[in-house]
């Protein structure tokens, strides 16, 4: 028996390959001279990094960049197993968790550390980068990630524009001649899991800027010195439809800023994960997969780790299982998602915080009683 094990990270408590290796540990005790093949993923958001770089045999990297309001902060980044892939999270260098919620400030946060880590990987000298734009502080358009790379943002008096969102407003003319050459060359491939266009009632600033502290003026403030970045980065680019392109309003508005300074590619999170890790060619093999998540709900259906491993598996016409930490109202919506079964890895009534500090000997428990159970149900030997 071959078994792949594919979960996300149960956030607060365990790594995705730390929850894949309890699950291995746990299924090992029903079949013990089973193959297993350790698939650590996630979907774009927190944890890309570790899972991605643990599912390649890749290279963990940290580098000091500038955070969100500028201060210093060590970001880190990965590179795969192929060595010429690299994989950032822009949350690492440019995201909420590094402020405190009296530190957040819409109006002049800044994705100039996301633009940091990009020029790390270009000098790395990777042909690939893949980034997840989740969890940014940000509404910036991704001005700052631009001017790091060498693009010019300046008012009509010819000043080069403060950073932050709100200097957008002022925004004459932007000077692309000093752009980083080598994002010609290299293929960047972004997670990005909304369709939310720049500007308008649905864009970067009055989906998201509130939770990065805006308030409803600043929200129109915004918004509308992100239409006139649309306005001034489509004449100095020649990219006239980036503004209303689902995505465009992901991070702030560094969905759009990518696509107007470089040739990225909008992807969905898991989608590109799995792709990362030749996904296909690695659950063909499988007898039986296993999958799982910090908690099941309605969610995990549109677009999550779980569902993407599920999809995939079922091409295949294998049995999938989910073990969460916790399940919540529409789980059941998984199963049309190709997952055959979900389970809690609680053994019976307990607090979240006795489930997030055993999270290890409950998978095992959990994974152990799910193998006795197909071992039994389908006559298989140990």
């Amino acid at each position: 028996m071959h078994i792949l094990i594919a979960p996300d990270s149960y956030k607060g408590s365990l790594t995705a390959l730390e929850v894949a290796e309890a699950m291995e540990a746990g299924a090992k005790r029903v079949f013990p001279e089973a193959t297993f093949d350790l698939v650590p993923i996630a979907d774009g958001g927190e944890g890309t990094v570790d899972a991605l770089v643990a599912a390649t045999n890749g290279e963990l990297r940290e580098t000091r960049v500038k955070g969100p309001m500028r201060k210093p902060v060590n970001a880190k980044w990965g590179i795969l197993g192929d060595g010429k892939t690299a994989v950032i999270e822009m949350a690492t260098a440019s995201g909420l968790p590094l402020l405190a919620p009296d530190e957040r400030d819409a109006l002049n946060a800044c994705t100039c550390g996301t633009g940091e880590l990009v020029r790390a990987a270009l000098d790395a000298g990777v042909a690939t980068i893949i980034l997840g734009i989740g969890g940014s502080a940000t509404n910036d358009g991704g001005m700052g990630f631009a001017r790091v790379l060498g693009a010019g943002f300046f008012d009509a008096s010819g000043r080069e524009l403060p950073p932050g969102g709100a200097a957008l407003a002022d925004l004459a003319s932007i000077d692309l001649s000093g752009l980083d050459p080598r994002l010609a060359d290299v293929e960047i491939r972004v997670a990005c899991d909304v369709d939310n266009p720049l500007c308008g009632p649905r864009g970067a600033a009055a989906v998201f800027g509130p939770q990065k502290g805006a308030s409803p003026a600043q929200v129109e403030q915004l918004d509308a010195a992100l239409g006139v970045f649309a306005k001034v980065a489509a004449q100095a680019t020649g990219k006239t439809a980036v503004a209303e392109t689902p995505g465009a309003g992901a991070a702030g508005g560094l969905g759009a800023g990518l696509l107007y300074f470089t040739g990225a590619t909008l992807m969905p999170g898991v989608s590109l994960v799995l792709e990362a890790v030749n996904f296909d060619e690695r659950v063909r093999k499988a007898d039986l997969v296993f999958t799982g998540e910090g908690r099941t709900d309605f969610q995990t259906a549109y677009g999550k780790a779980p569902a993407g491993v599920a999809r995939a598996a079922k091409k295949y016409s294998l049995p999938v299982v989910c073990l969460s930490g916790g399940i919540g109202k529409g789980a059941d919506d998984v199963l049309a998602q190709g997952i055959d079964a979900v389970f809690s890895i609680a053994p019976g009534p307990i607090s979240l915080q006795e489930c997030l500090d055993n999270g290890e000997p409950l998978l095992r428990d959990a994974a152990e009683r799910v193998c006795r159970l197909a071992r039994a149900s389908a006559g298989l030997k140990a």
